[in-house]
């Protein structure tokens, strides 16, 4: 699909009401592969290889890949997809693409797993943004294996040890298929960093959201509690013995939280 000059992978399965999933940093739609049998018996599911990733281009400009102009093609694509509408849930990377559409684009909810509104503070944001950078260099002059290696030791993912031999391999390898210019250039145009403070701006949202995200991630639960005191409709689920990736971590009890939250809110519209 071609959007904004940018040839983009996205995959459209099953019927129901739409649900666009973002996967995140060193990810792909195939990230979301082991879910979609599920998923499909509920929703119209579209998953979309973000600007960097998968089999979507891969831009030289770091400008390319703006939050601004990643959350224009993310509109492109649900408008021609005919899923507007849609129920978005973005994880980390894409949860923060999720949460900057949302401001500007009605929703039927959204929901944000393991993801923040950027850094409050200026400094931080800027300390980030040169760290972002260095990453980005380091994935250009030393190539995808010695960065996957480095980006696996981060203590954001130390829960998974405990996943069990084939999903770990298979995460791996998804990762290492990923093209330097292409992380780099997310890194560099819409990494943490980079990333617009949306802290003051969270009261804006409409749409009904779903804060998800592990007990053993408590950077990110702590994060989720101050985001549901700003926005206005908001509730926050915690899943036990999961760390940054529930979906991958505790796949079933991830399904189960969704599926009640939709349902709770398809109750609400009938009453």
């Amino acid at each position: 699909m071609k959007i904004n000059g940018v040839d983009y992978h996205v995959t459209v399965t099953g019927y129901g009401e739409p649900l666009a999933l973002l996967h995140g940093f060193t990810g792909s739609g195939t990230s979301w592969s082991a879910h979609l049998p599920w998923l499909s018996g509920h929703f119209q599911v579209v998953t979309v290889d973000l600007l960097g990733h998968g089999a979507t281009g891969k831009p030289d400009d770091p400008a390319r890949y703006a939050m601004p102009r990643a959350a224009d093609d993310l509109h492109a694509i649900l408008r021609a997809c005919g899923a507007e509408s849609s129920h978005l849930l973005g994880y980390s990377m894409g949860g923060r693409l999720a949460l900057y559409y949302a401001l500007s684009h009605p929703l039927r909810s959204l929901i944000l797993e393991s993801a923040s509104p950027g850094l409050a503070d200026a400094a931080a944001r800027a300390a980030r943004q040169l760290a972002d950078d260095a990453l980005a260099e380091r994935i250009a002059c030393d190539g995808i294996e010695a960065f996957v290696d480095e980006w696996e030791r981060l203590p954001l993912f130390a829960s998974h040890a405990s996943l069990p031999d084939a999903p770990r391999a298979a995460l791996r390898a998804a990762r290492l298929h990923n093209d330097p210019i292409g992380l780099a250039g997310s890194l560099r145009g819409m990494g943490t960093g980079a990333q617009p403070n949306l802290w003051d701006r969270l009261s804006a949202v409409d749409a009904p959201t779903l804060l998800l995200c592990g007990a053993l991630d408590v950077k990110f639960t702590d994060a989720a509690r101050a985001m549901q005191k700003r926005l206005r409709n908001a509730r926050v689920e915690v899943i036990q013995d999961a760390g940054h990736t529930p979906h991958l971590e505790r796949p079933t009890a991830w399904r189960d939280v969704l599926l009640r939250f939709v349902r709770d809110l398809s109750r609400r519209r009938m009453a």
